[in-house]
């Protein structure tokens, strides 16, 4: 589906993981030999308050516990971890040598999660571990407190959890950052008429009551070409093929403060019969070229021009755009797609 906003000109056409080596479970590899010269080495005699109504306590990997008061955390330095059996948290090592924890098999209780928590990474700086990846499910969620007050950091979030890290060395950080980039697509479409597929905008925003090339946002996992393609057919019931890309747009602090990278597709279409999706856009038609050209707002905004420009020229023939190309990288064993121009022979 569509984002609310889009256009060519400005970047709110809207609206890495790491790899992995065989799994070695800690919990079978790691000894707790050399814990007390860990990360975390305060110990202070246990005080637990018992006025405390409704209150229970959770070992602090900081040293001390966080005292939990109707479902509120609140770290106290004066309570120490009792002698108790403690076990590693199950995680496997990644090729960065670091770690990653193994979300489905956390401790179900607060307090088993902090103990365990605390004993993996000390034993992980012990053995000179780097970054550590904690992800933590959406009913887990009452563990983020307990990570954040030890020090893990957000990463990012999708529906149904949050990515936690950890860098340990006392250097500066090198984990990956977050995924900062969104991707859009615009498809353009013109028939044997020489009539451009177009669409109006519902949304109020600086493109609103132009008509402009069908644009949208692609899905989780879908190739940019694929993405053209449902797009157009969503918003305008055309039916295309891709041909080429032909240009694409890379702005920065768009929505969200992200990036936003914007490809623009030639399509070819295959049916003709326009049905608009009411829901996404206010109207949809085959329009002239040369009067949709001369729309003040492509003679005032430069970049949108430009993209218009070249892809007549392809449509003419004049211009040679990118064919996706599928193909196997030896770097990950997976098949993808190279987007490149094959060379003319000689």
């Amino acid at each position: 589906m569509e984002a609310a906003v889009k256009g060519w000109h400005f970047s709110g056409l809207y609206c890495q993981s790491y790899s992995e080596k065989p799994r070695v479970s800690w919990r079978e590899s790691c000894s707790f030999q050399g814990l007390s010269r860990g990360f975390w080495r305060k110990t202070l005699p246990l005080e637990v308050n018992s006025s405390e109504p409704n209150s229970s306590s959770i070992p602090s990997l900081r040293g001390g516990y966080v005292l939990r008061r109707k479902g509120i955390q609140v770290l106290s330095p004066h309570i120490s971890s009792p002698s108790v059996p403690v076990e590693f948290l199950d995680a496997w090592e990644d090729e960065y040598d670091g770690v990653v924890i193994n979300p489905e098999n956390l401790p179900s209780s607060a307090n088993a999660f902090a103990s365990a928590l605390r004993a993996s990474m000390s034993n992980w700086e012990l053995k000179g571990k780097r970054g550590i990846w904690l992800k933590i499910l959406l009913e887990q969620a009452d563990l983020v407190p307990i990570a954040i007050q030890e020090g893990f950091n957000f990463h990012h979030a999708e529906p149904g959890y949050v990515m936690l890290t950890y860098w340990l060395p006392n250097e500066p950080c090198l984990l990956p950052a977050s995924p900062s980039h969104q991707i859009g697509i615009g498809g353009f479409v013109m028939n044997h008429k020489r009539e451009v597929l177009v669409v109006k905008e519902k949304c109020p925003c600086s493109c609103s009551g132009v008509w402009k090339l069908p644009t949208g946002y692609i899905n989780k996992s879908e190739e940019i070409f694929s993405g053209a393609v449902r797009e157009v057919k969503e918003e305008t019931g055309i039916d295309t093929i891709f041909l080429e890309m032909v240009a694409f747009r890379h702005a920065h602090l768009v929505a969200f403060e992200q990036s936003d990278l914007l490809f623009v597709c030639m399509l070819k279409p295959l049916t003709f019969e326009i049905t608009v999706d009411e829901k996404e856009i206010q109207a949809a038609k085959w329009m002239p070229l040369d009067e949709f050209v001369s729309q003040p707002f492509y003679k005032e905004d430069h970049m949108s021009r430009k993209v218009i420009d070249i892809c007549i020229s392809k449509y003419d023939n004049r211009y040679n755009g990118f064919i996706a190309h599928q193909m196997t990288s030896k770097l990950d064993r997976k098949l993808s797609y190279l987007y490149y121009n094959e060379p003319e022979k000689i």
